[in-house]
C-alpha cells in the first residue's frame, strides 16, 4: 500500500466555515458551471429540435388532409354552367374541396427518413451530456490550475517575509559588526527577486481565476472564495487493464457515441439519396363542389344549399412518377451522400483512436504522478532539513548570503513540485474514473 496526500477540496469535501461565506468545491464549481452554460443550453434546444423532427418523420406515414375554397367574380363572356353555353355577363362562382394525399412508395425514403429523425433524437440527448462532461473537465482543470497558482502565492508570500526578517537580521548584525555590506546587498536582492516572484505569481492566479469563471459563465464583478483545504488519505494504485476501460469508453462515453451517431445519420442520408432514383407511387381522393349565381339574370338562382348538394363531386386517384433526367442532380447528390458515409466514417476512427490514446496517457499520468509525489514528499524533507541547516550555519556565519539563497529556492520550489503532483494526481483520478463510466460531478 502507497500513501499520497489528496486534497479534500477537489474531492466536493469542504471545511466547517462560517454559514455566511460560501467555499466553492471543485463539484460545486462544475455543477454551476453546467447549470448556466449557454452551450449545453444550445445543445438542450438542437435536442428539441430533434424530437420535433422525429415527430414529424412518424406522421409522413400518415395521410395528408386538405380543405381549400375560392370565391370568384367574372366579367364579360364566360360559360354557364347551367346550359353549357358562352354568355356576356357578369356571374360569381364559389368553390369548396377536401383532397387526401397518401404516399405508397418513395424509394424507402420515409423509412430511412424515420430512423435519421430517430438516430439524430437520440444524437441530441448524446451532444447533452458531451457539453456536460466537455464542460465539466475544463472547469476541473480550471478549478486545479486555481488551486495551484492560490499555493504558489502562499509560498511566495511566506519566501518574502522570510527574507524580509533575514534583511532585518543581517543589518542588525552589520550594525554589529559582525556582516558586511555585501550581505546586506545580497539579501536586498534577494527580497527584490522575491517581491517580483510574488507579484507574478498573483497575476497567474489572477489569469487562472478568470478563467474559471470564464468556464462557470460567473459574473467577473463577483469575487467566490475556493475550497483549498487539505486533507490526507490512503491511496492503493490499482492494476487497472487499459483495454477494458476502453472497452467500456466504446459503448458509454459521449465522443465515442457521437462518432457513431454520425456514422449513422450519414448512412440513413445516403439510403434517402439513393431513394430519390426510384419511382414513386402515390395516392389521391378527394371531395368537391360549386355554387354558381348569373348576377344579371332575372331570375333568381338555384339555391345555394341545392347546389353545394348537387355540384358535388368524389375522385380518386393513383399516381406514378418516374424520374427521368434532372441533370444528373440526383446522381450528384447520391455522390457525394456516399462520400459523407466515408468521411464518417475515417472520422469516427480518428475519434476512437484519439479516445484510447487520452484513456492510455490518463492512466499512465495517474501512476506517474502518484510515484512522483512519494518522491518530492521525500525530497521537501530532505530540502526542509538542509535548508534549517544551511539557515543556522548562515546565523553562525558560516555559509554566505548565496547558500542561503539556494537551499531557500530549492526548498520553494520542492513546495510547488509537490503541490502540482498532488493536484495533477487527483486530476488524473477524475479523468480516469469519468473513461470507466463514474460521473463527474456529484449531485448535492
Amino acid at each position: 500500500m502507497k500513501k499520497i496526500v489528496t486534497i479534500s477540496a477537489l474531492l466536493g469535501v469542504t471545511a466547517a466555515l462560517p454559514a455566511q461565506e460560501k467555499l466553492w468545491t471543485m463539484n460545486d464549481c462544475m455543477q454551476y458551471a453546467v447549470e448556466n452554460s449557454p452551450g449545453v443550453k444550445r445543445a438542450a434546444y438542437s435536442y428539441d429540435t430533434y424530437k420535433a423532427e422525429h415527430t414529424y418523420a412518424i406522421t409522413s406515414f400518415l395521410p395528408t388532409l386538405d380543405a381549400g375554397t375560392a370565391a370568384q367574380y367574372n366579367f364579360g363572356r364566360a360559360i354557364d354552367p347551367e346550359t353549357n353555353t358562352y354568355v356576356n355577363t357578369t356571374t360569381f362562382n364559389n368553390n369548396y374541396e377536401v383532397q387526401a394525399y397518401l404516399p405508397i412508395f418513395r424509394g424507402g425514403q420515409l423509412v430511412n427518413q424515420w430512423r435519421l429523425a430517430k438516430s439524430n433524437r437520440q444524437m441530441g440527448l448524446n451532444d447533452i451530456q458531451k457539453a456536460k462532461d466537455d464542460l465539466a473537465l475544463n472547469t476541473m482543470e480550471a478549478f486545479v490550475n486555481v488551486v495551484y497558482y492560490e499555493g504558489t502565492v502562499r509560498y511566495a508570500t511566506e519566501k518574502l517575509e522570510e527574507s524580509g526578517r533575514t534583511l532585518y537580521k543581517v543589518k542588525r548584525e552589520e550594525e554589529l559588526g559582525l556582516k558586511g555590506g555585501a550581505d546586506i546587498a545580497l539579501i536586498e536582492a534577494q527580497v527584490a527577486a522575491d517581491d517580483y516572484t510574488l507579484t507574478h505569481q498573483q497575476n497567474l492566479y489572477t489569469t487562472a481565476l478568470l478563467k474559471l469563471k470564464e468556464y462557470m459563465n460567473y459574473p467577473y464583478d463577483l469575487d467566490f472564495c475556493i475550497d483549498t483545504t487539505a486533507q490526507g488519505s490512503d491511496y492503493i494504485q490499482p492494476e487497472e487493464s487499459i483495454s477494458d476501460i476502453y472497452a467500456y469508453a466504446l459503448g458509454s462515453n459521449p465522443a465515442a457515441l457521437q462518432a457513431g451517431f454520425h456514422v449513422k445519420a450519414s448512412q440513413m442520408k445516403y439510403l434517402i439519396q439513393k431513394g430519390r432514383l426510384f419511382p414513386t407511387i402515390s395516392l389521391s381522393a378527394g371531395v368537391y363542389t360549386s355554387y354558381y349565381e348569373n348576377l344579371k339574370a332575372e331570375t333568381s338562382p338555384v339555391a345555394f344549399s341545392s347546389q353545394f348538394k348537387n355540384n358535388r363531386g368524389e375522385y380518386i386517384s393513383l399516381n406514378l412518377n418516374i424520374p427521368l433526367f434532372d441533370g444528373l442532380s440526383r446522381i450528384t447528390e447520391v455522390r457525394r451522400a456516399r462520400n459523407n458515409v466515408r468521411i464518417a466514417r475515417e472520422q469516427q476512427t480518428e475519434v476512437l483512436r484519439q479516445l484510447q490514446t487520452a484513456i492510455e496517457q490518463s492512466v499512465a499520468d495517474r501512476d506517474g504522478f502518484a510515484k512522483e509525489g512519494i518522491q518530492m514528499e521525500k525530497k521537501l524533507k530532505a530540502d526542509q532539513m538542509a535548508y534549517q541547516v544551511t539557515l543556522r550555519k548562515f546565523e553562525e556565519g558560516l555559509m554566505s548570503p548565496l547558500d542561503l539563497q539556494t537551499s531557500s529556492n530549492i526548498l520553494i520550489e520542492s513546495k510547488a513540485n509537490l503541490l502540482q503532483r498532488r493536484l495533477m494526481y487527483i486530476l488524473k483520478c477524475k479523468q480516469v474514473d469519468y473513461y470507466k463510466g463514474n460521473p463527474l460531478i456529484i449531485n448535492n
